[in-house]
């Protein structure tokens, strides 16, 4: 019967037709006014449909209805419900509920497992797993309880509780190991953390030599068997350490295994020199062996290194001969392979900074310029001359890499010496028959030029009167990166250091072109959304950035219900080891930098979706102004996930002068205070419509302190920003108290958002271009955001029956009139000067360290220079027109 009158509801579901099953659902009840079923399913309907408070309501009207969980239709539709919201403690309700009515039901503990797995509820998971193992005695419920034991220890504060809790589950596991309940190894990867979190490492190696049958799944678990060489090197044990990592090494090439080898065999070295011999001939031995000439022949270079590290090498007279000889022999040996440069990098700068440590850094630098000076000139030969093999190409570009290094590491700071070579390295990367057949070496080669020429750049022009040659060297650059894209569009690089530039140049709808054709998407919006994301904000382009904005909040999102559904899975499949992997993911997610940023640019891109409207009152009075709040030490809990190292930087990231990524920034990576400050905007904005005087006037004041203390941590664009929202308060809250004095509290801020806007330029020509590229939007962008912010206090005054409000308008409809003057000028100059100012200041400018790259590029890829020039001026023209726009809405 009560299936047959729920069919309908059931069939609008299972439609995704949430409004006819809303429908349906409401037909039933005028029937039946107190049908469970119906209420349940309402319930759920009205939770997909996104109405959560009436949803929440119901469904607890229901959960507390004596009996209702008898129905299976009731607890299904209960428990969906809450799921969909997200309620863990009422779905978890709901099956203890049901309990009642069914005892000791094996499927509703797992589902009050999992539900608490979900959510980090390990105490209502813990307890669920101790009833499953105590009534079905199943090796999966022990683990479960185990497992659960060791997620509370990781997640507590108290150390006694998390003593107690890792020795509960130690016992359990130890005693599951000796009575045979341990049969995997994702079971013992469990046992084994709990071990490792208590320091016990002689307890982790005597189960990890287990025999049985185990013994030969942990043969067979490459992860497993390096652990145990670990161990045997942190329990000093370094004789059987070396006879471990030689046995897995036989039947494998594990490079985890050639490290811990190297240093098991240095730990041994004092004793004499027969365990280094013993390594160089297994070394040598696998070198010999097809397939594994790269990991042993490294590992060579490891030893030598870490030798000299530990000063048990030969005097320093003679290093070079030890160390630079093993690092020369492997890269004779494989700079024919792209991989070379990143295998081989790190020993270059080990072995100049140990040398640097004993005050022979020039000895060391020499060593290394003398053994790539002939390499180079042969490599670069060979791969210029009229039948060029890719293996030659890759040569170079090798060597060209290693050159690059070699001269950061002499701190080499002539910006001539950084061009050397320029031309012979263009012509080779666009303009020759291997760049024609798209050659991967060629789109290589061109990348080391554009990041010598902005090297270059920026040592030549470090001055602020420069600053005119620096934005010509950069606007070079990225004609050279326009011809690298055009000659092979799929190189990630090259759009990554165009999409830099055309940033620091202002030019932001170039830049977001280039960004959309990279497809990043899923966690690469977390490690690399920062590449894009705000830069519109910063540029006029608001809308277009809100866009990135919302991709990156619906990833987040996603990311919040796929991690629940992981954790059920791998509880599920007995995958333990993925269980600590999700829960990490998950929560440097939730506390990811990147998140925080993406949140707040989506907010202040919101502003200019409802700013221009009497709507912006409601908008500002329904914002979450709570969970927003930041302190500092939510702060000091958030993952930085950024990845910064991902342009290809050829020096490590914390050489922080020869640092291409930081160097071309042109405002900082946000950063605690960018994400306080951004975050206390919208709070006093909810204060201000809330007419909240007190609070808005204390985060007010707070927002003014962390502007005065963060410095060079925040772009000036983005601190005269924050200062302009202080003057916005201030003003409401000087009108809203119907003090006199707010004319001048108006006429402050009628003066900084004047002066964030360009000059009249009624004359056309009178804006610099260097102004342009550099400042002039990104102040006209703080002055419109600003403005709209101030429409606000207008619109707040006005709900609020102040007697201010009239003022405020006339005020704010003045600085409107002057801004439409203003940009409109900007839009003038865009239209026309700007290009021929591009042609006599940038592309024209005596500067002679691209000069090599321009005769190129004019000769024989002008249509790059074309690209680059009208991108320049549309993008400018772009992010102007935007801004009228919106000036011209704010009526």
């Amino acid at each position: 019967m009560e299936s047959h009158q729920l069919k309908p509801i059931y069939e609008a579901i299972g439609q995704g037709d949430m409004r006819r099953g809303l429908t349906e659902c409401d037909n039933l009840l005028r029937k039946h006014s107190t049908h469970q079923g119906a209420l349940a399913l309402k319930a759920y309907v009205l939770a997909k449909l996104g109405d959560a408070e009436e949803a929440t309501a119901l469904g607890q009207q229901v959960l507390h209805t004596p009996g209702a969980l008898k129905s299976s239709h009731v607890l299904q539709g209960l428990w969906l419900t809450f799921r969909v919201l997200r309620l863990p403690e009422l779905e978890i309700a709901v099956y203890n509920t049901a309990l009642a009515h069914t005892p000791n039901s094996e499927q509703l503990y797992c589902k009050i497992f999992m539900a608490a797995a979900r959510f980090n509820l390990y105490k209502e998971q813990h307890a669920a797993a101790v009833a499953l193992n105590k009534l079905f005695k199943q090796d999966k419920y022990l683990w479960w309880v185990v497992t659960s034991l060791l997620m509370q220890a990781r997640s507590s504060q108290d150390s006694a509780v998390k003593q107690l809790q890792l020795t509960l589950a130690e016992r359990m596991a130890e005693k599951a190991l000796g009575e045979g309940h341990l049969t995997n190894t994702e079971e013992l990867r469990i046992y084994l953390e709990v071990l490792e979190i208590q320091g016990n490492h002689t307890a982790m190696i005597a189960a990890l030599s287990t025999s049985g049958p185990l013994a030969e799944k942990i043969a067979n678990d490459p992860d497993l068997v390096t652990q145990r060489i670990g161990l045997l090197i942190r329990t000093g044990d370094y004789t059987k350490a070396c006879a471990a990592a030689v046995a897995a090494l036989e039947s494998r090439d594990n490079w985890a295994d050639y490290k811990l080898y190297v240093e098991a065999t240095v730990a041994q070295a004092s004793g004499g020199e027969s365990p280094v011999q013993a390594a160089t001939a297994n070394f040598d031995k696998w070198a010999a062996q097809r397939g594994r000439d790269r990991g042993a022949k490294l590992a060579g270079v490891e030893l030598a290194i870490k030798l000299h590290e530990a000063g048990r090498a030969k005097p320093a007279g003679e290093v070079a001969d030890v160390v630079g000889e093993r690092i020369w022999s492997y890269v004779d040996q494989f700079m024919t392979k792209a991989i070379c440069y990143s295998d081989i990098m790190q020993y270059f700068v080990t072995h100049v900074k140990s040398a640097t440590a004993l005050g022979q850094t020039s000895s060391a630098v020499d060593f290394h310029s003398k053994q790539l000076e002939q390499r180079l000139h042969n490599a670069r030969a060979a791969a210029t001359a009229a039948k060029c093999s890719e293996d030659a190409a890759q040569s170079w570009v090798s060597l060209e890499r290693i050159r690059y290094l070699i001269q950061a590491l002499a701190d080499d700071v002539d910006p001539q010496r950084w061009v050397a070579g320029i031309g012979t390295m263009l012509s080779f990367g666009l303009d020759s028959t291997e760049a024609e057949r798209k050659l991967a070496a060629c789109s290589d080669m061109t990348l080391i030029a554009c990041q010598r020429l902005i090297l270059g750049a920026f040592l030549a022009y470090p001055e602020p009167e420069q600053r005119g040659l620096l934005l010509s060297s950069l606007f070079k650059v990225v004609c050279v990166l326009e011809a690298g894209i055009r000659m092979n569009d799929d190189q990630f690089l090259l759009k990554l250091y165009a999409i830099r530039l055309y940033l620091y140049l202002s030019c932001y709808d170039r830049a977001r072109a280039l960004y959309d054709t990279l497809n990043i998407k899923n966690i690469q919006l977390d490690t690399l959304g920062f590449l894009i994301n705000g830069h519109g904000m910063s540029l006029g382009c608001f809308s277009t950035d809100l866009e990135l904005c919302y991709d990156g909040v619906s990833f987040y999102d996603r990311a919040d219900a796929r991690v629940p559904q992981e954790l059920e899975s791998a509880y599920g499949n007995g995958t333990y080891s993925n269980i600590t992997d999700f829960t990490t993911f998950r929560d440097n997610l939730v506390h990811s930098v990147q998140r925080e940023c993406t949140h707040r640019c989506a907010l202040r891109g919101e502003t200019f979706e409802y700013g221009t409207s009497k709507d912006v009152v409601d908008q500002w009075k329904e914002a979450d102004a709570v969970s927003i709040e930041h302190t500092d030490e939510t702060i000091a809990a958030l993952h930085d996930n950024r990845d910064v190292a991902v342009m290809g930087l050829l020096t490590p990231v914390d050489m922080a002068k020869w640092n291409l990524e930081i160097m071309t920034r042109q405002m900082p990576l946000p950063g605690p205070a960018w994400i306080k400050i951004f975050s206390m905007v919208p709070q006093i904005m909810h204060y201000i419509v809330c007419s909240e005087a007190e609070l808005l006037e204390a985060r007010a004041r707070d927002l003014l302190a962390v502007t005065e203390e963060a410095g060079q941590s925040v772009s000036s664009h983005d601190l005269l920003l924050a200062r302009g929202v202080y003057q916005v308060a201030t003003l409401y809250l000087r009108a809203r108290s119907g003090d006199e004095g707010f004319d001048n509290e108006l006429s402050a801020l009628a003066e900084m958002i004047i002066g964030a806007l360009p000059p009249d330029t009624s004359a056309l020509n009178s804006l610099d271009l260097h102004d342009v590229a550099l400042s002039s939007i990104r102040t006209a962008s703080v002055a419109t955001e600003l403005f709209t912010l101030a429409l606000s206090v207008k619109h707040a005054l006005s709900a609020q029956r102040s007697s201010s409000a009239n003022a405020v308008a006339l005020g704010l409809s003045q600085i409107r009139k002057t801004a439409l003057k203003l940009v409109g000028g900007m839009r003038a100059w865009t239209e026309k000067p700007a290009r021929e100012s591009i042609d006599a200041l940038w592309l024209n400018a005596e500067e002679p360290l691209l000069a090599s790259a321009m005769t190129l590029l004019l000769n024989r890829r002008k249509s790059a220079v074309t690209l680059a020039t009208k991108s320049c001026v549309g993008s400018w023209l772009k992010s102007v027109n935007n801004m009228a726009a919106h000036w011209k809405k704010c009526t």
